[in-house]
């Protein structure tokens, strides 16, 4: 695989933070769900002003990774901003995602460790995110990062209320 780069998303990169989220989103989810809520999911949570708001919440990060293109992104937040948790030594990562084409490359893999350096450098202890119980592929992945559980929560995926799986890792800094 290439080297792949990390930028991070402005307000500016809207339209190519909302044609990465959809696809990857696609790529994860269409086969074990209805095209309906799929459709729907990706109309709420990845129009344009939806993303716009994302990507001005101060306490929210989003960075593309890249070789010559767009491979898959990462949406990181803090503080107020998680959707769980809201203490100061959290960080949850609300999206990490990659181009289906680059599964098993080891691009996860890079997402993951920036994700970490991230952390380590603003001197957080704990990363947290929530991952769908049916996506056994992503428990495996989380897991062999050193993610534990420690509880679940109902994620609308438009009419149907499936369960995430809470995982955290805890670092030493």
């Amino acid at each position: 695989m290439q080297e792949i780069r990390f930028q991070r998303a402005r307000l500016d990169d809207v339209e190519a933070l909302r044609r990465i989220s959809a696809q990857t989103f696609l790529d994860a989810y269409a086969a074990s769900n209805s095209q309906e809520n799929m459709a729907r999911y990706i109309e709420e949570s990845f129009s344009e002003a939806c993303l716009a708001e994302e990507l001005n919440e101060i306490n929210s990060e989003f960075y593309f990774a890249q070789t010559e293109n767009i491979i898959g992104y990462l949406k990181i937040n803090f503080n107020a901003a998680q959707t769980e948790r809201h203490d100061e030594d959290s960080l949850e990562i609300e999206r990490i995602y990659v181009l289906q084409e680059y599964y098993g490359q080891g691009a996860g893999q890079k997402l993951m460790d920036f994700a970490k350096s991230m952390a380590i450098e603003r001197g957080i202890q704990r990363i947290w995110l929530g991952v769908w119980e049916e996506n056994e592929r992503a428990i495996r992945f989380y897991t062999k990062n050193g993610f534990t559980a420690f509880g679940r929560h109902i994620f609308k995926l438009g009419d149907d209320n499936q369960w995430d799986i809470l995982m955290e890792l805890r670092l030493t800094l």
